[in-house]
């Protein structure tokens, strides 16, 4: 196969092409089995060294040209696979090295622990006095179950917090519950 795809970003073992690349996403919808933002998927892909984050981006639109993914949510951008995806995925996932579809397993369970939080949590920016504060909240469905009220000292400090917080939201609350009650 042809090394095509930008290697920018991608640790020894990634994927430097670009049919590869789309067989993951289709391998990786096909496990999940159900919309994932694509937002998600190019970020996680990239940050975990699997691939660039412009190949995955450019799959994702491939893939959808081609009918092996569809859009289901415009607002979030979230696609799922199709039955020609799913036959791509089954055909071809035996290209795929043993490591890559290990890491892209890893990977999916991260990306539904991820998509769980952002489902359960909800951000907000507010000013009192022209002084910034993010609102952090955990939702136990629609009920807020803890929010969070923090000092920014600027608005780029909050992308930081809220990424932070996405990554485990109930250890953060088991946390401060846990400091409360003791």
């Amino acid at each position: 196969m042809e090394n095509n795809a930008v290697s920018a970003g991608v640790k020894l073992g990634g994927l430097f092409n670009s049919t590869e690349i789309r067989i993951l996403i289709c391998y990786i919808l096909n496990a999940v089995n159900e919309p994932i933002p694509s937002s998600i998927l190019v970020n996680e892909l990239h940050f975990e060294g699997i691939a660039n984050a412009f190949e995955v981006s450019d799959a994702i639109v491939s893939l959808a040209d081609n009918g092996n993914i569809r859009l289901v949510d415009k607002d979030s951008d979230s696609y799922e696979i199709t039955q020609k995806g799913i036959e791509t995925a089954n055909t071809l996932k035996t290209s795929l090295s043993y490591t890559v579809k290990d890491r892209a397993f890893a990977l999916t369970v991260k990306m539904l622990a991820r998509m769980k939080n952002i489902k359960q949590t909800h951000f907000d920016i507010e000013y009192e006095n022209n002084i910034p504060y993010i609102v952090c909240t955990v939702l136990d469905g629609d009920l807020p179950l803890m929010s969070i009220k923090l000092l920014l000292s600027d608005e780029n400090q909050s992308t930081a917090i809220k990424e932070r917080f996405l990554n485990d939201p109930t250890e953060i609350y088991k946390i401060i519950i846990d400091k409360l009650t003791k």
